[in-house]
């Protein structure tokens, strides 16, 4: 049975070039666990990104401040979800991955100050599609305890991509941040066109966008 969603209850995010398809929601829809333990492994992750981070650039002025506090609430939410993952039987597992967060990484340039740049919008744009898939899993999700889940940790994952807007913002011009960010969000949206190659590929940051026609 085709899943049907109304057009304006998919979330609109002012990063991202184009919205999350029908089909990636149908799919994660079908593979529930795997997208939750593929979102375990994402949370895992930004914790970790944050950190590194902050260790790469020890001495800039307010970025500690800022982003353990970010990296604690990741590695939070990275609990709740192992906690609801052995609620219902299973544990974190390694799963291949979709490709999309090492595809973003290739975007970031290599020489500062432009690294820390690209680094904070790619953070921001991971963190946005996530917002934005995390939306339509509570909304639509069969499943009361994923609902529930993705509703609550909705209420903190908005702040997150605006805190990386908020760094890049605050040591860069808007409108060098606002042309870097279109460049990279038109690289996101790349990365996720395509097709599952199996249905349990289907992951948190897997192929899955709407495109204008």
């Amino acid at each position: 049975m085709t899943l049907q969603i109304p057009e304006k209850s998919t979330a609109s995010i002012r990063w991202l070039a184009a919205p999350t398809s029908w089909s990636w929601l149908e799919q994660a829809n079908a593979c529930p666990m795997e997208v939750l333990i593929d979102h375990a492994h994402c949370e895992r992750k930004a914790a970790g990104f944050a950190t590194q981070l902050m260790f790469r650039y020890l001495c800039e002025p307010g970025l500690g401040e800022v982003l353990s506090p970010l990296a604690r609430e990741e590695l939070e939410h990275f609990e709740r979800v192992l906690e609801l993952l052995k609620h219902k039987g299973r544990y974190l597992e390694p799963l291949p991955s979709s490709g999309y967060g090492a595809a973003l990484a290739k975007e970031v340039r290599k020489e500062e100050p432009s690294r820390m740049l690209d680094s904070f919008l790619v953070a921001g744009l991971i963190e946005a599609r996530s917002h934005e898939r995390m939306a339509l899993l509570a909304e639509h999700s069969p499943d009361g305890e994923l609902r529930a889940l993705y509703a609550d940790l909705l209420r903190s994952e908005a702040r997150h991509f605006g805190i990386y807007w908020t760094l890049a913002e605050s040591k860069w011009p808007r409108d060098v941040v606002v042309e870097r960010l279109k460049q990279l969000a038109s690289a996101e949206t790349l990365s996720l066109q395509g097709e599952l190659k199996s249905p349990s590929d289907v992951r948190m940051h897997s192929v899955g966008v709407a495109l204008a026609c």
